[in-house]
């Protein structure tokens, strides 16, 4: 079933041609294990208004069970639980990350739906993924406890990789100031400098600090703070500043929400925070359906989901 037919299924309209932020405010990317999908969803704005429970404000969606030119990784089995979505723009294309616990790892063309690269890890995961300048994809792995460098630049099935043993990876982002790709696992913050070439990549540890806590699970950039991260643990929301070398727990207004934080950003412009965790109302006890926004606080219910990561379709890189 291709976009459109999906969007039927669903009961929308069509969906766009591209995967651009709708206006006003950036859209919302979310990946729903129920419809084993990621689903651009409508602004914030549009999201706290709506008010069509028998429909969802999807306007762009992606399975790797409707991608003909993934047969190959056998989807079926690979894209079971998917858990990422990003985006990211390299030399004026935009591309979805993404990743599903089942091994698929992903980089997609949002103007065509065609795949840059991909891969089946296994049985080891993967929970986040990174496109660097270079056009190589790193990606973190919790089962597998590693960070690797894919060689994706080589061609779409490239499985050289540099690899750096992280216990717990669940994280990966690469900060472009500094150049260097950071990670995050159970216990530990790691900054990794990438050498060798593009065809042949080298990590090396450049730092690792502990976490305030255990249970380390998503990385982003703190965009209102270039240079800061936002890290989550198992039980709380933080700001790392490398500069300082220091976390600042971050309180939200309902501190339970802190909790199992499965994905974190703030929104370009506003600053608003949008997280999304686990809501303990589903089968899925690791699923949400509900996203959270922060500063102004509000929520929205997405009916029929089991959302596992919600964030800005927001871009950096060039």
């Amino acid at each position: 079933m291709g976009l459109v037919g999906l969007a039927v299924a669903l009961g929308l309209g069509a969906p766009t041609a591209s995967a651009a932020p709708v206006r006003p405010g950036w859209a919302v990317v979310a990946v729903d294990q129920e419809s084993r999908s990621v689903l651009l969803l409508q602004s914030a704005e549009e999201l706290m208004a709506y008010r069509r429970p028998d429909r969802l404000p999807v306007v762009w969606s992606w399975s790797a069970d409707r991608a003909p030119d993934l047969a190959d990784l056998a989807p079926a089995h690979s894209w079971s639980m998917p858990d990422e979505a990003k985006s990211r723009v390299r030399n004026g294309r935009r591309y979805l990350l993404t990743a599903a616990s089942g091994g698929l790892v992903a980089a997609v063309d949002t103007a065509t739906g065609g795949t840059y690269w991909a891969a089946d890890t296994g049985a080891a995961n993967p929970h986040s993924l990174e496109l660097l300048p270079d056009g190589n994809v790193a990606v973190a792995a919790s089962e597998g406890g590693w960070v690797r460098l894919y060689a994706a630049s080589q061609g779409s099935r490239s499985t050289a990789h540099a690899a750096y043993p992280l216990p717990g990876a669940h994280a990966v982002h690469w900060d472009g100031r500094t150049r260097q790709l950071w990670a995050v696992g159970t216990d530990t913050l790691t900054a990794l400098r990438v050498g060798g070439t593009p065809a042949a990549p080298v990590l090396t540890a450049v730092r690792s600090v502990a976490l305030p806590e255990r249970g380390g699970h998503d990385l982003a950039p703190v965009l209102a703070a270039p240079g800061r991260f936002w890290v989550s643990t198992a039980a709380h929301l933080w700001q790392y500043d490398p500069a300082g070398g220091r976390f600042t727990r971050v309180r939200l207004g309902d501190e339970a929400a802190e909790r199992d934080i499965k994905s974190v950003g703030d929104e370009p412009g506003t600053g608003r925070l949008l997280t999304a965790a686990p809501d303990h109302a589903g089968a899925c006890s690791w699923c949400t359906s509900v996203l959270r926004l922060h500063r102004p606080d509000g929520v929205r219910t997405l009916r029929g989901t089991q959302v596992y990561k919600a964030r800005w379709w927001a871009s950096w890189g060039g």
